[in-house]
């Protein structure tokens, strides 16, 4: 081929890439409007009125981004999950160059986006607002680095790895896993070499000087999310055996992705022609452990496939080319394709929420939260999380407005965890609410405000909950909705305190 082919070559996949990447953000912009705002957008949305350079369960990253977002654009759900549906595009569109960075021709290219664009966990996380998807695409950017350094590019490439792993830190620890495999891949494969390059030390500094302020910030605090890690691994989240992790992480990356996935950790390992970039299948290791030793979700897994997709797609391609079974490259398409799509109304709320319940019978599939103690719902918790909300806070403040003017003038709004606390400062404004207290996680630093407590309005909790705090209290309601995983949650007046809020709460805090 000759350079004017090649080019021309390059210029039609570009073409080919970037349109499937725009499909991508498409996919997320027809489907974000539906159901709800998810728990976590409102807890997000109060985070990001609350700048800081950290919190008890995040960086700052994703919160001054949305800071600026709702700013510029508002809250509403289009304007909320427009960017993490770029973000799902650009890592679209990465997944396609690293495959080519890989040595993958055109179809192994095409198939590595498709396997990203099928993947449940990636579909559901880039159709909300959360650090979740800023952080796959963080790990795609370092990937695509990566890869261009170890295949013999530019050492000072190392600094802008730096600068993304950097802004990765700041947005979730779980970058943090990346470095560590890296660490561990460079140490095991003649890529060692890099540890004797300054500029792979300039990058590292780099991104310590970025993650510092954090850092600065935890000290200051004395480390909020070394207590919240440790009550979430052992409280909240279920152990599993390795085994069930791996099963639940490929049925989240989509079933059908398998021989793709699986493809590409042999090929990292095994490939001749993948020699220079076999540290990547130790840094899939190493993740792998980390997570199944601090009993992670398994969906905190999902950034580290965007290794194993393109590579993989690279493996199955010269298999297929090797064999002379190019039939098989459209075919293997097809399925995928279909197989999403089958999948899709389990992860994108694009039915009617009955439609959806009896989808999901039929398919004989129930999605589990991976939670200890999770509350039986017709929904799975990432669609139940989107119901609901604003009845909560028509319901509270139907019982606040019912209150005698002297009692409203001293009524504290409360709300036993981060979701419902969001659901009454967002959308409690237009019911004449002000803005809950909560003790858990980053509204404990938010503190009780001002008033004493002489009558607490609080939605969650249990009777025995607020007894040994005040004298008097009653359930004025109960929250109920067909579909919201709060249903059932009792509404509580308190009166007579026995001590005042202010004095109660260095030692409420509920940090999981």
């Amino acid at each position: 081929m000759d350079v004017s082919s090649s080019e021309q070559a390059t210029r039609d996949g570009n073409r080919i890439l970037i349109s499937l990447a725009l499909v991508t953000v498409l996919i997320h912009l027809l489907a974000n409007g539906g159901y709800g705002y998810f728990r976590d957008e409102l807890y997000a949305i109060a985070c990001s009125k609350h700048l800081a350079w950290g919190y008890v369960d995040q960086p700052p990253f994703s919160e001054f981004i949305l800071a600026v977002s709702g700013h510029l654009l508002g809250y509403s759900l289009f304007a909320l999950r427009f960017l993490p549906a770029l973000c799902g595009g650009v890592v679209a569109l990465l997944a396609g160059l690293i495959a080519r960075q890989l040595g993958g021709g055109r179809s192994a290219q095409v198939l590595a986006v498709v396997a990203f664009m099928v993947g449940g966990v990636y579909l559901a996380i880039d159709n909300y607002y959360s650090m979740n998807c800023f952080d796959h695409l963080f790990w795609a950017l370092g990937i695509y680095i990566l890869v261009r350094i170890l295949k013999g590019g530019d050492t000072q490439l190392w600094v802008l790895f730096g600068l993304v792993a950097g802004l990765g830190l700041e947005n979730k620890y779980s970058m943090g896993f990346l470095g560590a495999g890296l660490v561990v891949g460079l140490a095991l494969t003649p890529a060692r070499k890099h540890f004797l390059d300054k500029w792979l030390w300039v990058g590292g500094a780099l991104a310590a000087v970025i993650f510092l302020p954090h850092v600065l910030w935890e000290v200051h605090k004395h480390f909020p999310t070394a207590e919240f890690i440790h009550n979430v691994t052992f409280k909240k989240n279920l152990p599993m055996t390795p085994w069930a992790f791996l099963g639940e992480c490929s049925f989240q990356v989509h079933p059908l992705t398998f021989p793709i996935w699986f493809g590409g950790l042999v090929y990292l390992f095994f490939s001749r022609q993948a020699r220079a970039f076999r540290a990547f299948g130790w840094i899939y290791l190493t993740v792998l452990g980390i997570l199944l030793s601090t009993h992670a979700k398994p969906y905190y897994f999902a950034p580290a496939f965007l290794i194993l997709l393109p590579a993989g797609s690279v493996a199955v391609e010269a298999f297929l080319t090797r064999h002379s079974w190019n039939w098989a490259k459209p075919a293997y398409l097809s399925v995928l394709v279909l197989g999403g799509a089958l999948a899709a109304p389990l992860v994108l709320p694009v039915l009617p929420v009955e439609t959806y319940l009896r989808y999901q019978a039929r398919l004989g599939i129930q999605l589990a939260s991976g939670e200890r103690g999770d509350k039986p719902s017709r929904l799975p918790q990432m669609y139940g999380d989107m119901f609901g909300w604003q009845e909560m806070a028509a319901q509270v403040a139907e019982i606040y407005n019912g209150l005698s003017p002297e009692e409203k003038a001293e009524c504290v709004v409360g709300a036993n965890n981060y979701g419902e606390a969001g659901a009454i400062d967002f959308f409690g404004k237009q019911y004449g609410l002000p803005n809950a207290i909560s003790t858990h996680n980053n509204y404990w630093y938010w503190g009780p405000g001002d008033k004493p407590g002489q009558v607490l309005l609080v939605i969650g909790g249990s009777q025995d909950d607020y007894a040994g705090l005040y004298e008097d209290v009653q359930q004025a309601g109960t929250f109920e909705h067909p579909y919201a995983r709060e249903s059932g949650d009792p509404i509580y007046l308190c009166r007579r305190p026995r001590q005042t809020l202010q004095e109660i709460w260095p030692r409420a805090r509920n940090f999981i």
